[in-house]
């Protein structure tokens, strides 16, 4: 079922050829043809646009974006026991370990008399995109959620499509998942237009100065468009999976982790990366099996026999990580022996897999990881998201006159050399006289007598 990419005889297998790995056609660039119209749109007419987009897109009636609070309550109080008691397991998960993910400030004293201080100081408002369409997905309020709040934003905003069978709103799903984190403010938007809502502001949004979270292609493509005038995360692409497995990979293991990735979409991405012919063999086989037994069979077909997903087959393990490394998967699982081992030598993963007891579908659920994370390559300059994602380090110097005399002569130096003798003069006019500029004093930068 899967194609096969033989790179065993590559003459120089430290050095992998990027273009040779599986990868999906994910048009970013076309798309924002498409979505500039939108995004200007409701930026002039703001929330008319986004009932008249709710209509056209999603099929949904809507008048306002703003779930009123009582759907909030209403959809908590007839979520399933089971899922909540699920999410509320996943929540706490979440939490211990992002919690532990927050820094604290640091202050270094560079010299007597002088300090720079690094303050984390968390995003002020933040909008928090959660997808809808084939599925639905309350795991990604969770995960965009939590670790926003443990870093201390005050206003979060969530927005998600609005659901024709649901009258409009979100799905109660989603509604309910946001009441157990305590978000209040949620809007009835999807797509483009809702990254373009979240950016620009409305009647019924003020604007955030960050968007987080997964989406489709236009998502992707309204967030590049819209980037500077709001942060964002990144550009999420399909989602993906790669298995670096050898002889002691049990198949039925790997199968059913490759399908588990595949049902999300047809451009989803499973890649097998091993040395071993033997296990790739029977690896098919038991997608041959599991497939026709899954529920979105056609959609997982497509994605496994799409250019996206392949065997590929190296020459060793050593082999395997060089490409697993150039390929940077979103999710990368480890299926060796010694996988612990071989997991500590990983450069570029958006997340790591140890063993056959840790599926990435634990991370998609209940790990206490996070699963936005870095898609199409870009895992190896990106990270997934976490508390870092909603903070800003602000450097705080604080000199007093003796030590920003030791070094002034540095400072007009550099400053000379770089011809701006302004900014020399911004320091030793400190220096002159008592200190406040009105004097005539030693402006050669000697530090004062230090008692």
């Amino acid at each position: 079922m899967l194609t096969r990419i033989d790179l065993r005889d590559s003459s120089t297998p430290d050095v992998i050829d990027r273009d040779l790995l599986p990868r999906a056609e994910f048009d970013v660039e076309t798309a924002l043809a498409k979505v500039r119209p939108i995004c200007d749109d409701v930026r002039h007419r703001g929330t008319a646009a986004l009932v008249e987009y709710a209509r056209r897109f999603d099929g949904a009636t809507i008048s306002r974006t703003r779930v009123p609070a009582e759907e909030l309550t209403r959809a908590l109080e007839g979520l399933d026991p089971a899922v909540r008691a699920a999410l509320d397991e996943s929540i706490r998960r979440a939490r211990m370990v992002h919690r532990d993910q927050r820094r604290s400030d640091t202050t270094t004293r560079v010299v007597p008399g002088g300090t720079v201080t690094e303050r984390w100081v968390p995003v002020e408002r933040v909008g928090l995109y959660v997808p809808g369409g084939r599925a639905v997905y309350p795991s990604s309020v969770v995960m965009n959620v939590v670790p926003a709040q443990e870093a201390g934003v005050g206003s979060l905003a969530v927005a998600s499509p609005p659901q024709r069978e649901h009258g409009g709103l979100p799905h109660p799903t989603i509604l309910a998942a946001c009441a157990l984190l305590g978000v209040d403010e949620v809007h009835a938007a999807g797509g483009a237009q809702a990254i373009a809502m979240l950016a620009h502001g409305t009647d019924e949004c003020a604007p955030v100065s960050l968007v987080t979270g997964p989406g489709n292609v236009y998502v992707a493509a309204a967030k590049r468009l819209l980037r500077g005038i709001v942060g964002i995360d990144a550009e999420a692409g399909p989602t993906e999976i790669a298995v670096l497995a050898d002889d002691s990979a049990a198949p039925r293991l790997v199968a059913a982790d490759l399908i588990s990735q595949a049902e999300h979409d047809e451009l989803a991405a499973a890649v097998l990366v091993t040395p071993s012919v033997a296990l790739a063999d029977a690896v098919d086989a038991e997608l041959r099996v599991q497939v026709t037994a899954a529920k979105h069979h056609e959609r997982i077909v497509r994605a496994l026999s799409g250019r996206q997903s392949a065997t590929v087959l190296v020459a060793d393990l050593d082999h395997g990580l060089a490409v697993t490394d150039a390929y940077a998967a979103e999710h990368l699982e480890i299926q060796t022996e010694h996988a612990a081992e071989v997991a500590a030598r990983v450069r570029n993963a958006g997340a790591v897999f140890v063993g056959p007891h840790s599926p990435v579908s634990l991370g998609d659920y209940c790990a206490g990881s996070n699963h936005v994370l870095p898609t199409g390559g870009c895992a190896c300059h990106s990270s997934g998201l976490s508390v870092q994602s909603f903070l800003r380090g602000i450097h705080v110097v604080a000199y007093d006159r003796a030590a920003l005399a030791e070094v002034a002569h540095h400072v007009v130096t550099l400053a000379e050399a770089e011809d701006l003798p302004a900014h020399g003069t911004a320091v030793t006019v400190r220096l002159e006289g008592n200190g406040d500029g009105t004097g005539n004093g030693d402006v050669n930068g000697k530090a004062p007598h230090r008692k």
